[in-house]
């Protein structure tokens, strides 16, 4: 099932990422929902849906961090 758009996410998403972070969260959960169509390729048996949000929060969390309950932006280093 995936995202056409940010306001198709769940709640739980939508009511605690920013606008970019909910653009990851579903580019990478739409994506993951397709690499891992067949069951063979996920692990301990999940569900697609639940290895597609395990990977879509993952994607999240690699440019954003959670303090508290606020979802901001990691610092990027400048080269």
């Amino acid at each position: 099932m995936p995202y056409k758009t940010n306001k198709d996410l769940p709640e739980n998403v939508s009511n605690v990422l920013p606008v970019h972070a909910q653009d990851i969260y579903r580019e990478a959960f739409n994506h993951a929902w397709e690499q891992y169509a067949d069951p063979h390729a996920r692990q301990d048996n999940a569900s697609r849906e639940e290895t597609a949000h395990k990977v879509a929060w993952a994607a999240v969390k690699h440019k954003y961090k959670k303090t508290g309950d606020l979802w901001t932006a990691k610092n990027q280093a400048v080269w």
